[in-house]
């Protein structure tokens, strides 16, 4: 459903707002998925460490998960299921890498702000969700 379907002194503001959130979201995912591409023996050394079983295995669908629903995402095309698809990945992948209660006190605050961050990116996910691609989307609901 579409919140913001009538041409008003609102609209375009909202309409720009909307796209530039949804740029924001895809960006940290596409980033994300990039970085394990590209530095691949690092990633799974950091999914070992967390007591990943099969880190070099399940690194595949995780920057896939990324790199295609972030894709998705950017351009808005069936951008409600690259957002649930990005949430059922960020909500495990939080409490996995981020728990900063568990973490030596020396790590606390950087993971915290991690966990922080991702709460920050499932709110916007969330609302993507909730309220479709955009009016600047490649296929609109």
């Amino acid at each position: 459903m579409q919140t913001n379907t009538r041409n008003t002194p609102v609209s375009a503001p909202l309409d720009w707002a909307s796209l530039i959130g949804r740029l924001g979201l895809a960006a940290v995912f596409l980033w994300s998925g990039y970085g394990k591409l590209a530095h691949m023996d690092g990633n799974v050394g950091y999914m070992n460490a967390y007591g990943m079983p099969a880190a070099d295995l399940l690194i595949w669908p995780a920057l896939l998960v990324e790199l295609v629903a972030g894709t998705m995402l950017l351009i808005g095309w069936k951008a409600r299921w690259a957002t649930l698809a990005l949430i059922v990945f960020t909500i495990p992948a939080t409490f996995i890498f981020h728990a900063y209660w568990s973490v030596p006190a020396d790590q606390v605050l950087n993971q915290q702000i991690h966990f922080m961050k991702n709460l920050a990116v499932l709110g916007g996910l969330l609302s993507v969700l909730a309220h479709g691609a955009g009016r600047y989307a490649l296929v609109r609901p």
